[in-house]
């Protein structure tokens, strides 16, 4: 079952920016493959031509991630940040900021993860601190790059649900 069709972005607020996908897969493999970097390093790999040089997350309230992508011409896009409420399996609450500041300081963003009938919902919604640092990352193309990563993660899980993670 391909859940492409569910990719959606919207502007619940000024704000704000919010994402939302359904994934064919248990909401505990659908937190996994968002917050631990070995499955991180599967699907999150940015753009065509990009690959992911630095993935590190300290999954815990107050520990730090780090995000770096090298594009072909070796420019890099570095993000990170620090969680701030973990509740596991269906929210993780995080700052961000990007090394270039491209968006106006830092963010903080939501995921929030909800299951019904093996289908999870994944609804990630950002929130800038201007108007004009919203509509600045929903102008760089954001959409088409995380719509890529998701349908990347998609066409991962049915792997995880059958490798031996233990």
């Amino acid at each position: 079952m391909n859940f492409a069709g569910t990719f959606k972005i919207s502007t619940p607020s000024d704000t704000e920016i919010q994402i939302s996908r359904d994934f064919a897969a248990p909401r505990e493999l659908v937190f996994d493959a968002f917050t631990q970097p070995e499955l991180l390093k599967r699907w999150l790999s940015g753009p065509p031509g990009w690959s992911f040089v630095v993935c590190e997350v300290d999954l815990r309230v107050g520990g730090a991630y780090r995000f770096v992508w090298r594009g072909p011409d070796g420019t890099e896009m570095g993000l990170g940040g620090v969680h701030r409420e973990i509740a596991r399996p269906e929210r993780v609450v995080s700052t961000q900021l990007y090394d270039q500041d491209w968006t106006g300081g830092e963010a903080i963003g939501t995921l929030l993860l909800t299951e019904k009938d093996g289908v999870t919902r994944s609804t990630n919604t950002i929130r800038y601190q201007s108007k004009e640092a919203r509509d600045g990352a929903l102008a760089s193309g954001m959409d088409q790059g995380m719509a890529a990563g998701y349908d990347r993660l998609e066409e991962l899980l049915p792997a995880l649900q059958v490798e031996d993670r233990s």
